[in-house]
């Protein structure tokens, strides 16, 4: 029997997949659970449906991406620091802070998409990555000054 399966099952397949099973383990276990629909012209045509919508929602957020890593890229975010007698500062800049600092720009992005790949503990301009998607990256200049 053919089934689609509506969520990801293990040594079966993975989501929205068409996958031909037996007729028991279709009707006793996926269908049952709600882990999977029987396949016909109706359920093709609904999972089609859904796969375009997706798709779609997909390139809109892409763009949405764009749109932010362009502001990030003509963004620079300045931090003034307290320093120790060497120039050093104290402590470091966390992500969290700089998405506390481009939420004020009106940027919002979670702070588990921005990767400091050495921490921010020195005067100076530092570039930090930022994972917009997983097709976009951007980058952000952090210029930590003596304050």
């Amino acid at each position: 029997m053919k089934v689609i399966l509506l969520k990801d099952v293990k040594k079966q397949g993975k989501k929205d997949q068409i996958i031909e099973v037996s007729d028991g383990y279709a009707q006793n276990f996926l269908i049952k659970n709600g882990l999977a629909v029987k396949y016909t012209a109706g359920s093709k045509n609904i999972l089609d449906q859904e796969l375009k919508e997706k798709k779609d929602n997909e390139e809109a957020l892409v763009k949405e991406c764009e749109n932010i890593k362009e502001r990030l890229a003509k963004t620079e975010l300045t931090f003034k620091v307290k320093t120790g007698k060497s120039g050093k500062i104290f402590g470091s800049i966390s992500s969290k802070q700089i998405a506390d600092e481009l939420a004020k720009k009106g940027i919002t992005i979670d702070k588990k998409t921005i990767k400091i790949d050495n921490p921010i503990d020195t005067l100076g301009v530092h570039l930090v990555d930022i994972n917009l998607h997983k097709r976009v990256k951007g980058q952000i200049k952090i210029n930590v000054k003596e304050g």
